[in-house]
């Protein structure tokens, strides 16, 4: 069973014995004095978080072989200690003196997958009932025909409701596809409930539909959240277009304009090429679908934020945000 956790790790000098997940790791350099070894960095993480350490060798051949026994996504166990830097900054960090201190890999049966793969805290069936419901209310006869392909394709919705939101800032965890996909409809069908004009049939279909291409480019490699060949090299919006598309050409006689404006619902969903959308909102329903996204990935690290800050400081600066947040 695992002893501590990443958010456990709050004050320096305490001593750290655990398992946790390795994401990546820095090869081995020499120590600027003259002192004989080498260390290397690693960053790691568990379903709470993640935090870097550092290993100081003695040995040189020692820490090579250690370095050489592990490689990205296996479980370590380690002890060490905590180190904070600089003074007062909350970055904490393990220091794992090699003279005092272990550092080895884990089989399989001496850890619990779950304990480095967070899943929504919400309930995955009641949202998937959700999300059938409000699909279920589309008049439109064409969009009702495209979307229930997808929802009664059984093995898509599994996967579906798996699949994370994201590799690190939003909903990072299992369920979460399913979980941000929801909140996003529930948004978007409330603008259309304020903007009577809109086309609530495209925007709830398209708000069902947006982030498709994540079951794709997001995977579940073993402990860690990862992006699949295709998602490095094609990415989420095109993959998603492509899906829809396919399905598409499967049906007789879709409309060509309403193929198009779902399609540049799809396309421009990240609201910014530099962010990711080959074309920016152009119609009012993209409008609404890229700030519901948007809104519903900010409200929820913003959140997160709060509720994993270990500081009696009002504030705090995050660099994923680029900015504060106010925590009273």
């Amino acid at each position: 069973m695992k002893k501590q956790f990443i958010s456990d790790i709050t004050s320096e000098g305490k001593k750290v014995e655990s398992t946790f997940a390795l994401k990546f790791k820095k090869p081995p350099v020499d120590y600027k004095s003259n002192k004989e070894g080498k260390w290397f960095e690693m960053r790691l993480a568990d379903k709470t978080g993640e935090i870097t350490a550092k290993y100081w060798g003695n040995d040189e051949k020692k820490t090579l072989d250690i370095y050489d026994s592990f490689s990205r996504g296996c479980v370590v166990s380690l002890t060490g200690t905590v180190q904070e830097y600089p003074k007062g900054s909350n970055n904490f960090s393990i220091s794992i003196d090699s003279a005092i201190d272990t550092l080895k890999v884990c089989e399989i049966r001496e850890y619990d997958v779950g304990d480095f793969v967070a899943t929504t805290t919400k309930d995955i069936d009641k949202m998937l009932v959700e999300v059938r419901s409000i699909l279920a209310s589309v008049k439109d006869k064409d969009l009702i025909r495209l979307v229930m392909l997808f929802v009664r394709d059984k093995k898509f919705m599994d996967l579906f409701s798996k699949t994370p939101a994201a590799m690190e800032y939003h909903q990072n965890y299992v369920g979460g596809l399913l979980e941000h996909t929801l909140n996003v409809m529930k948004i978007a069908d409330n603008v259309c409930s304020l903007y009577p004009e809109l086309d609530r049939d495209l925007v709830v279909s398209g708000a069902f539909l947006h982030d498709i291409g994540k079951m794709s480019e997001l995977e579940l490699s073993g402990t860690l959240i990862g992006v699949s060949h295709e998602g490095m090299l094609i990415g989420h919006t095109v993959i998603g277009h492509d899906m829809v598309s396919k399905r598409i050409a499967g049906l007789d006689d879709f409309p060509v304009t309403l193929k198009l404006k779902l399609l540049h619902i799809v396309l421009s969903h990240n609201g910014h090429k530099e962010y990711g959308s080959p074309k920016v909102p152009q119609l009012p329903e993209a409008v609404v679908i890229h700030h519901a996204d948007d809104c519903d990935a900010k409200v929820d690290i913003f959140l997160r934020l709060k509720r994993e800050a270990n500081t009696d400081d009002p504030w705090i600066w995050d660099k994923k945000i680029k900015g504060h947040v106010y925590l009273e």
